[in-house]
C-alpha cells in the first residue's frame, strides 16, 4: 500500500441488481389413459418451457451457471460441470475462466440446448463485441489488453449507481492505477467473499484473496461480473476528471472528488443517511 494513501478510502457502493428466472413446473397428469394423456403432457410442456433465458448486465459466472440450471431443467451443477468440454473461445489471460465474457443478452433455448452450447453462445457473443474496433481501439489507447478492460468494465458495473456515472466510476479506476494507490472497491471484497452488501468492515478488507483490493495493488486476477456494453465503453473511454474517491449518499446523489477530506464528509453524510433508514453504517 502506498504511503500517500489515505488510512482505509472508502469507496463506497456496490450496486448489484438481482433479477430472479422463473421456470414454470411441470405438469402432472395420471396415466389411466395412457397415450392421449402423454400425448398432451409433452405438448403441455413444451409449451410451459422457457423459450429464451436473459441475462442481465452484472451477474456473476455462478449465477449465468445457475440459471441455465433452471432453464433448462437440469440438476444444480450441471452447467459449471459443462464448462470441461465447452471449447470456449477465451482469452489466455482468462486461463478458462469465462468470468466477463458470458455476454450480457437474451438467447434462445430449443429443446435439445446443451449448456455447453448456450455458454459457448455467451462467450462468442462477449468476443463480437469486444473485439471490434471501438473497444479494442479504446483498449489500446489506453493502454491495455481487452480482457483489462473487460475487468475494469466489471468493476464499473457493479460500482456505478447508475449509467451515467460508469465513465466517472471508470475514471477513478484509472487515477488509482496510475497514481499507485490500491483501488480499495468494495466490490471485489463481494466477489471474493460471494455476496452483495453495501457494508465492508474493516474485517473484510484483511481478507486473504488476490480479489481483496484494499491489500492487493492493480487489478484483480480476473473479471468480477458479465459486463454490459455501456459499461465496456466506460472502461475504455473514461469521462476526464481528477477524481480518486466517490460515494452515492442517496439515490440520484453519487459525489465524486479528489479531495480525501471531502469525500470523509460524504461518507458521513451517507452514514447519517443509513443510520436515518435503520441500516447498518459504513465501516
Amino acid at each position: 500500500m502506498q504511503k500517500n494513501t489515505p488510512p482505509r478510502s472508502t469507496i463506497r457502493l456496490t450496486r448489484r441488481g438481482r433479477i430472479a428466472l422463473v421456470a414454470t413446473g411441470a405438469v402432472v397428469v395420471g396415466t389411466a389413459v395412457a397415450v392421449p394423456l402423454l400425448i398432451l403432457r409433452t405438448e403441455t410442456e413444451q409449451e410451459s418451457r422457457p423459450r429464451t433465458l436473459a441475462v442481465p448486465e452484472g451477474w456473476r459466472a455462478s449465477q449465468v451457471y445457475a440459471a441455465v440450471d433452471k432453464a433448462l431443467a437440469l440438476p444444480v451443477g450441471s452447467t459449471r460441470k459443462s464448462l470441461d468440454k465447452a471449447a470456449l473461445k477465451l482469452p489466455n489471460d482468462a486461463e478458462g475462466n469465462p468470468e466477463g465474457y458470458l455476454f450480457p443478452a437474451t438467447y434462445a433455448l430449443q429443446e435439445k440446448t446443451r449448456p455447453d452450447e448456450l455458454l459457448a453462445r455467451m462467450v462468442d457473443t462477449a468476443n463480437d463485441r469486444f473485439n471490434g474496433a471501438p473497444i479494442a481501439a479504446g483498449a489500446q489507447h489506453n493502454a491495455m489488453n481487452v480482457y483489462q478492460a473487460v475487468t475494469i468494465a466489471s468493476i464499473v458495473q457493479a460500482e456505478a449507481a447508475t449509467k451515467a456515472d460508469m465513465g466517472k466510476v471508470a475514471r477513478v479506476i484509472f487515477n488509482r492505477l496510475e497514481r499507485g494507490m490500491p483501488l480499495q472497491m468494495d466490490s471485489t471484497i463481494n466477489y471474493a467473499l460471494n455476496r452483495s452488501t453495501l457494508r465492508t468492515t474493516e474485517a473484510d478488507t484483511r481478507i486473504d484473496s488476490p480479489y481483496n483490493s484494499y491489500q492487493r495493488m492493480g487489478l484483480p486476477p480476473t473479471p468480477i461480473a458479465n459486463p454490459g456494453e455501456e459499461a465496456m465503453r466506460a472502461a475504455v473511454n473514461p469521462a476526464p476528471g481528477d477524481w480518486l474517491y466517490f460515494v452515492t449518499v442517496r439515490k440520484g446523489d453519487t459525489r465524486f472528488t479528489a479531495d480525501y477530506q471531502e469525500h470523509q464528509r460524504n461518507v458521513a453524510e451517507f452514514n447519517a443517511q443509513r443510520k436515518k433508514s435503520g441500516a447498518p453504517a459504513a465501516g
